[in-house]
């Protein structure tokens, strides 16, 4: 399918979150349904809801190339997929089983049973197919050091003379078999050379036996060509399945796996060139803009600094680097909000002062009591 096509169903699915939105979190917030099955009914409805935007999600995201798109709809399939599992959770709540029956919602919902399985995402496989192959690697080497497992068979003892015995009575009966057969035949063409011999040669007139002959092969024509429109038209209406091509490499299934693989390796191509602009793009910034943003953000220093020693009496301590560092003093803050923070320090720093006065005066006194 074309990029048009993925497009348009990102859309409709886009669509369906919407109004699920909007039917999941309404202007007037509704009563709690006290009904248990009314309960099911709503969630197992927006479960199936869910699933279909997932399994649209998850076939656009598996075939559009373009890197900002897949970001955001990777970000997107992950919330769908989260909604699901608390949808499940919610129902197996409910219904204390993890087992459930739609049949009801699937006939309102025009659905059928194949259409509420859950496909495993394929990107979960091409995300990980190094360490799936290094796994089976893995297990392969141990298979192979570990050998082929031999399974005890239980031997079965014998005389000499009991086995001479077993295929002696054997190859007679192959042999009893072989002569009957041989005299069967035998018998049947003594059969057809005395029933020969009683009828005579035959004496049959050419014309009569020229329109037999007619009759016979036009009859089998009619009936190969009537069997074959039988087919075409059972073909046409559905009833039975086209004929399997030749080679494998002519199916539809085929040039559709290709076409996959095709914008799979298209997809890299395009994350490879999306991460190298990035970079080139980072570094064009660092060289051409960066000298004058270093001084710009020096200058803000030093202006920050100015201003907290004009409302404070002096210069604030410079950030540490667990609190954010120089990023600490970009945030949008007055010296009124810096003063206040200042203020809060030295109001700890006198407090842990009067508790070390206290713990000192106790232990003082403490051998007095």
């Amino acid at each position: 399918m074309s990029h048009g096509t993925y497009n348009f169903q990102w859309g409709e699915a886009q669509t369906g979150i919407h109004d699920l939105l909007i039917q999941e979190l309404p202007a007037e917030p509704t009563k709690p349904e006290k009904d248990r099955l009314a309960a099911f009914q709503n969630y197992a409805t927006l479960y199936i809801k869910y699933l279909q935007i997932f399994r649209r999600l998850e076939q656009c995201y598996d075939q559009i190339v373009h890197p900002q798109k897949r970001r955001i709809l990777r970000h997107v399939l992950d919330g769908v997929t989260g909604r699901v599992l608390e949808l499940k959770n919610e129902m197996v709540l409910l219904e204390f089983s993890e087992f459930h029956y739609f049949d009801d919602i699937l006939s309102d919902l025009k659905l059928t049973p194949n259409d509420i399985e859950i496909p495993i995402p394929k990107y979960f496989i091409h995300e990980k197919y190094k360490v799936l192959q290094d796994r089976e690697k893995l297990l392969g080497q141990i298979l192979a050091k570990m050998g082929p497992q031999e399974e005890k068979k239980e031997e079965v003892t014998m005389s000499i003379e009991d086995a001479i015995r077993l295929i002696q009575v054997h190859e007679r009966a192959r042999q009893g078999r072989l002569r009957a057969k041989f005299m069967r035949e035998i018998r049947i063409q003594e059969e057809r050379e005395r029933l020969a011999a009683n009828r005579g040669a035959p004496t049959l007139d050419p014309d009569v036996a020229a329109v037999r002959i007619q009759k016979i092969w036009k009859g089998y024509a009619i009936r190969k060509r009537t069997r074959r429109e039988r087919e075409e038209e059972m073909m046409f209406i559905g009833m039975i399945p086209q004929p399997l091509p030749t080679s494998s490499k002519n199916t539809h299934q085929y040039q559709a796996e290709k076409v996959e693989e095709f914008r799979r390796v298209t997809q890299e191509e395009h994350e490879r060139e999306y991460q190298q602009a990035l970079d080139t793009i980072k570094n064009k910034i660092r060289e051409v803009e960066g000298p004058d943003m270093k001084e710009t953000m020096q200058d803000q220093i030093r202006q920050w600094f100015i201003e907290c020693r004009d409302a404070t009496g002096k210069f604030p301590e410079f950030p540490k680097e667990d609190e954010g560092g120089s990023a600490a003093i970009f945030k949008e803050k007055d010296p009124a909000e810096v003063e206040a923070e200042l203020a809060g320090k030295e109001d700890e720093k006198g407090r842990s002062e009067e508790r070390r006065v206290g713990k000192e005066c106790r232990s003082r006194w403490s051998p007095y009591h």
